[in-house]
């Protein structure tokens, strides 16, 4: 007989609601200004920030639906969105017949670029700014290990290598 898994701490459970918490807020705010500086919304930017990092701007919606995490009929009808408003345009797939290339339009391509600078400034003045080289280092080691643990693959980007005056890694 196996032994009940120990239950988290009175602390464990503190740190636990501060990072769902602060991740949350962090989020909204992060969303919130996307919209408001930009007009696109967190699911636009991240389809056309997929497309941008594609060969030639283009994905199979499955491919796509995979780069963004999103279920296949979560992405259908958020791209149907995308395709009223201009952003995207589907093309039909010459390998196969029941498969659609998904293609930034010019419109999505200017309003990726018109959104960069100022959701990176957003990133940088909520996030980056908050933190220091050594916390912004725990920080990509903790999510590192979440990732491991949750078997979640590996980033899309790469992360930076360190410089040999920061802190390593258990692994080099």
């Amino acid at each position: 007989m196996s032994r009940p898994r120990k239950l988290p701490t009175r602390d464990e459970l503190r740190t636990w609601r501060n990072f769902l918490e602060t991740t949350e807020k962090l989020r909204t705010l992060v969303t919130s200004r996307l919209q408001h500086d930009t007009g696109l919304s967190p699911g636009d930017y991240a389809v056309l920030l997929a497309l941008s990092e594609a060969e030639d701007n283009r994905l199979r919606s499955s491919e796509l639906a995979a780069v963004v995490g999103w279920e296949r009929s979560r992405l259908s009808h958020h791209l149907g969105r995308m395709e009223r408003r201009g952003l995207i345009r589907r093309e039909e797939c010459a390998t196969d017949s029941r498969g659609a290339h998904i293609v930034m339009a010019p419109d999505g391509s200017k309003a990726f670029h018109s959104a960069t600078v100022p959701h990176l400034r957003t990133i940088r003045e909520l996030f980056v700014d908050a933190l220091t080289p050594d916390q912004l280092a725990a920080v990509d080691d903790i999510t590192a290990a979440l990732r491991r643990h949750l078997d979640l693959p590996e980033p899309s980007t790469p992360a930076p290598r360190r410089s040999s005056n920061s802190r390593t890694s258990k692994a080099e």
